[in-house]
């Protein structure tokens, strides 16, 4: 008897900004080939060529509405490099600040409003946590999705007090930053933290105080804390613990099991000559590349991108510095595209020719290194998390949502040690060269590459996590995480196909849409809708 096979086309899966389709191809409710296919276009780095080398501060921040900090992050720090600023303190402290802050408020902004109303779809229904989760999560009416997108403002309004405004800033410059900030501001910052804190972050979210939490070492003690008192399992961490479980989000979405973090958070006193060489060692949330047993230390110097299945003109793989502009093939088809050829706009990033995770997933599996230096991270509990569970979904989402707490104990502990006294700025030299300049943003491993000839810009590329995650396949034919992910994993039903949606939403890919779902034999549209 020959088997069913059906094809799926969800268009797109995102719900922030972009264009994410996915095509997956399922035989007896088993996805056993999927496809990722960014969808739109958008040529930041081409419109920056022959401009001044500057130009990043202002073009690069407007390439996402959510991380336009963590680009401009990535622009001062590539012109820091290519220039030998010098950086004080102070600066590399308010860098750090905005970073923190852009980070902090995308976590509940993303889980309530991205990931978790679909833990309310009627996939669930039959759960007996059910009831619970749809109340509190589902879109617009649930009672934590309202206060938990509310409290998320809170943490921008700390980036604007330094940075002008959230987003679109251009407050980092080569050199410091453009801002300083009066005991006033310290002192508002600290009062809206601490309002953060009490409205949602120990109240709704941990149900304990960030000190409780923090103790928590291995996977045991987590689900020893969720059971410790009805405050914490009762709280909205508890609630998704417990309903992850129940609803079987720790068995789907695992992706390459491979995982790179560039790290963030330079630290005050280790990184005031700022060099490329030098940067692994200053930072405090770490970097390095996990290849799922053994950790490796990052050097920028081993990625390169392929572009064989995208619809720019063939070059070879190349690190960044050596790539050309990409440039758009004369002809391209949306609608009948050929998957063994060439499918989306985003190119296929590779660390030591492997396909690797970006992501909260993977900054939390570098800061379990227990070769981590005393002012870094050095935090077991996902190392453990990962040799007891594995990645999933449910751990994936859990990394992220467990960065809350650190992020804001770090926040508080910086804005205390702004001397508003000393300098913020010291005016750089400009000159020629090649610069880098990466961080974490919220969403994972962000960089960007310059090269700076007879005074304007000769080359610039920018390589965003998403890029690392929704890529397709390299020159190898290979896989990238999220179609990895996608493969072998069970649909329930193909007129809503929720689990895709949960995988995609799980990497936070920055891409939107509405999903198509078609019959692969007959050719007729299953189901259109948008997620």
């Amino acid at each position: 008897m020959a088997t069913a096979v059906k094809e799926l086309n969800l268009s797109p899966v995102g719900r922030v900004e972009g264009d994410l389709d996915v095509k997956v191809y399922i035989e007896n409710g088993v996805v056993t080939k999927a496809h990722t296919q960014a969808a739109m276009f958008r040529g930041f780095e081409k419109i920056m060529e022959g401009k001044d080398p500057q130009s990043g501060l202002i073009v690069t921040p407007r390439i996402c509405g959510i991380c336009g900090g963590s680009h401009l992050y990535c622009a001062s720090s590539a012109l820091d490099t290519a220039w030998g600023t010098t950086l004080t303190p102070n600066a590399l402290l308010l860098r750090a600040i905005g970073q923190a802050a852009e980070t902090l408020q995308s976590i509940p902004r993303w889980f309530y409003a991205i990931f978790a109303t679909d833990m309310a779809n009627k996939k669930f229904a039959n759960k007996p946590l059910y009831a619970e989760v749809a109340k509190r999560f589902a879109a617009y009416v649930g009672t934590s999705f309202q206060s938990g997108v509310t409290a998320s403002g809170r943490p921008v309004e700390v980036y604007a007090i330094f940075g002008g405004q959230w987003p679109h800033s251009s407050y980092m410059v080569p050199g410091g930053v453009m801002c300083a900030p009066t005991l006033k501001d310290i002192t508002r910052s600290h009062a809206i933290l601490n309002q953060f804190r009490h409205d949602w972050l120990e109240t709704t979210f941990l149900g304990c105080s960030i000190e409780r939490y923090l103790q928590i070492q291995s996977w045991d003690d987590m689900m020893a804390w969720v059971e410790e008192n009805e405050s914490q399992r009762n709280s909205d961490l508890g609630l998704f613990i417990r309903a992850g479980i129940e609803f079987g989000l720790d068995n789907f979405g695992q992706g390459v099991g491979k995982f790179i973090a560039y790290g963030t958070y330079l630290h005050k006193d280790r990184y005031n000559k700022p060099t490329i060489e030098g940067r692994n060692q200053a930072l405090i949330s770490s970097s390095g590349y996990y290849d799922g047993s053994n950790y490796h230390v990052f050097d920028h110097m081993n990625i390169q991108e392929h572009v064989s299945h995208t619809w720019f003109e063939d070059v070879p793989a190349a690190h960044p510095w050596d790539e050309p502009f990409p440039v758009p093939v004369k002809s391209t088809n949306l609608v009948d595209t050929d998957f063994t050829g060439k499918y989306s706009w985003s190119k296929a990033p590779r660390y030591s020719a492997n396909a690797a995770e970006a992501g909260p997933l993977a900054r939390v599996i570098m800061n379990a290194n227990p070769k981590n230096m005393d002012h870094q991270i050095r935090d077991p509990l996902f190392g453990d998390i990962m040799r007891v569970k594995g990645p999933s979904v449910f751990t994936r989402t859990l990394a992220r949502l467990h960065e809350a707490p650190r992020i804001y104990e770090y926040l508080n502990e910086w804005l205390g040690q702004i001397d508003l006294d000393g300098e913020f700025y010291i005016k750089p030299e400009e000159k020629d060269g090649k610069g880098f300049g990466a961080t974490e943003a919220a969403r994972g491993a962000l960089s960007h590459w310059i090269e700076i000839k007879d005074g304007v810009i000769k080359n610039y590329q920018v390589m965003a996590p998403t890029t690392w995650n929704v890529g397709p396949n390299d020159d190898a034919g290979n896989a990238g995480p999220i179609e990895t992910a996608l493969t072998g994993m069970e649909i329930a039903d193909p007129h809503d196909p929720v689990e895709v949606g949960m995988v995609a939403r799980s990497f936070d890919s920055c891409l939107v849409c509405t999903v198509h779902a078609h019959d692969a034999a007959s050719g007729k549209e299953l189901a259109r809708f948008k997620l």
